[in-house]
């Protein structure tokens, strides 16, 4: 039922900030549309907690600053191997192991390496993830586990 609550309430902030309209049609237009939403979602069962991690929501935006600083880092680093040539770029491809239990532990890790520029989640298999990375240095920076002991942190 909170997952309901807080989708119905997601669903209400997001249509009233890009709707901008307060006229009385346009507000019961979006409760319509809201109902419906939730009706489908309800029939299609796809409310549950991985689809409303209700439980990540505070501890989301400590996370999101420092993936911020790491993203803009690894531009930085990019950038530079970028402009010093090929010969400074040392591709490589490593398994690291990930410490997450849940599946969208597993996902927001794969997807924070994805995200950072230089390095790339090929594969996932179980608690494995495959990752290329433009320099030696990026794939180290994953082993150190710094990113690893985060993600588990902000799924705890």
């Amino acid at each position: 039922m909170k997952h309901t609550i807080f989708l119905s309430l997601s669903l209400a902030v997001f249509w009233l900030l890009n709707s901008g309209h307060n006229t009385a049609l346009m507000l019961s237009l979006g409760a319509i549309s809201i109902v419906l939403v939730l009706y489908i979602a309800h029939r299609m069962d796809v409310i549950d907690h991985e689809s409303q991690p209700l439980h990540l929501t505070l501890k989301l935006p400590g996370f999101y600053v420092w993936l911020i600083k790491e993203i803009i880092l690894a531009n930085f680093l990019v950038v530079k191997h970028i402009w010093l040539g090929n010969k400074t770029i040392s591709p490589a491809m490593m398994t690291i192991k990930a410490s997450q239990k849940t599946d969208i532990g597993k996902v927001i890790y794969a997807n924070s390496i994805t995200m950072t520029p230089g390095t790339v989640t090929v594969n996932l298999k179980g608690d494995q993830f495959l990752v290329h990375a433009l320099v030696t240095e990026s794939i180290e920076d994953l082993v150190t586990g710094e990113m690893d002991r985060r993600v588990t942190r902000l799924e705890n």
